[in-house]
């Protein structure tokens, strides 16, 4: 069983409540507004690109361990903020975000999440997070501008 935190890629199809860089960069290039919910935008979410998700899924093919529960996401190195981010992608794009704050946070939304890896590194040893936060916003970036440009 893996316990995925925020999977993400250049294809993912966020949404306003799930998926949240994928959707924040949509939304930045396609200069629409982004609402921010609570935690005046420190909520901290770690992010693990599809392509390592599915390398990991390949180790367990070749080794599979019986009853076991590992936890899956892109650990400290990958984790970033919500106004993090929206500072990121605003460099990255040249674009400014248009924004809004609403006090309450989602329901059941944590302030941070970031996956310990020690377990699934200690067992699959041929396996780690091998594609970085800034590699997975700048594909991202580039899927959103490209579908924006097909439309």
């Amino acid at each position: 069983c893996l316990r995925g935190g925020c999977l993400t890629g250049p294809n993912h199809s966020g949404v306003m409540l799930h998926g949240f860089l994928s959707y924040l960069a949509k939304t930045i290039i396609q200069e629409k507004k982004y609402t921010v919910f609570g935690y005046k935008g420190k909520q901290v979410r770690d992010n693990i690109h599809s392509f390592d998700v599915v390398r990991l899924m390949e180790e367990i093919y070749k080794h599979p361990p019986c009853g076991e529960v590992y936890n899956l996401g892109g650990g400290r190195e990958n984790s970033i903020s919500v106004i993090e981010a929206i500072d990121k992608i605003e460099t990255l794009t040249g674009k400014r975000a248009i924004h809004d704050y609403n006090e309450q946070h989602r329901a059941g939304d944590h302030i941070c999440y970031i996956s310990d890896l020690t377990k699934v590194k200690s067992r699959f040893k041929n396996w780690q997070v091998s594609i970085s936060l800034d590699q997975i916003l700048e594909e991202i970036i580039d899927s959103s501008m490209q579908a924006l440009k097909n439309k």
